[in-house]
């Protein structure tokens, strides 16, 4: 049986490299492409693919937004990260929204074989150095009961708090002494991570949770 596929990546020329490896293998056909994440969301919904391989940082609409989005809309996808982000911010915020596979983009064709392969008959499978960090976390060795969102991180939390104080992100980017394009990026993430709906619905959640005082 054949695996269809819509790849997700803002760059042309990984776009064409991956197509151009895919369609050498078997079984497998690339149905669609998309240039960032509400693109990815459009293709899902009319090719309704198999698996869909989805870069994290794109213009617009990123890679964990539209994850999310897949998995509410179209849970039968499997989404299979495929990133240049190694830290575990990026991880474990793809896990979050939904992601059922995450290899970085050194992985060679016959990783990214076996992780479309897999997800495709609903497994989890994640490339070299991830896994381990994965396992680690589900058994326990990262704490998750500190706090009232436990799938944030302690700066994802800092960021969702000065939200919920009503400050911009111009604002938290001075105060926390970070860029305005990593502020934007952290906000991203925690709409995601909470499945809000927008940042109204995000500070809403936050103040129902007591952040914000």
């Amino acid at each position: 049986m054949t695996t269809r596929i819509v790849i997700a990546d803002d760059h042309p020329v990984f776009r064409a490299g991956m197509v151009s490896v895919l369609d050498d293998l078997p079984d497998i056909e690339v149905v669609a492409q998309a240039a960032d994440g509400e693109e990815a969301v459009r293709a899902v919904t009319e090719h309704l693919p198999d698996v869909v391989l989805m870069d994290l940082r794109m213009p617009g609409v990123g890679g964990l937004e539209a994850t999310a989005r897949i998995r509410v809309e179209h849970p039968e996808v499997a989404v299979v990260v495929l990133t240049m982000d190694s830290d575990d911010d990026s991880v474990f915020a793809a896990l979050r929204a939904g992601a059922r596979g995450y290899l970085l983009k050194e992985a060679d064709v016959t990783d990214i074989e076996r992780a479309i392969s897999g997800v495709a008959r609903g497994e989890a499978v994640f490339g070299a150095g991830i896994a381990e960090r994965v396992l680690g976390f589900f058994a326990g060795t990262r704490s998750t009961q500190a706090s009232p969102f436990p799938q944030l991180t302690p700066r994802e939390h800092e960021v969702l708090d000065l939200i919920a104080q009503g400050l911009d992100n111009a604002t938290i980017a001075r105060r926390l002494v970070l860029s305005d394009k990593t502020v934007r990026n952290r906000v991203s993430d925690v709409l995601a991570k909470l499945h809000a709906r927008n940042r109204a619905h995000m500070v809403a959640l936050a103040r129902d949770a007591g952040m914000g005082g």
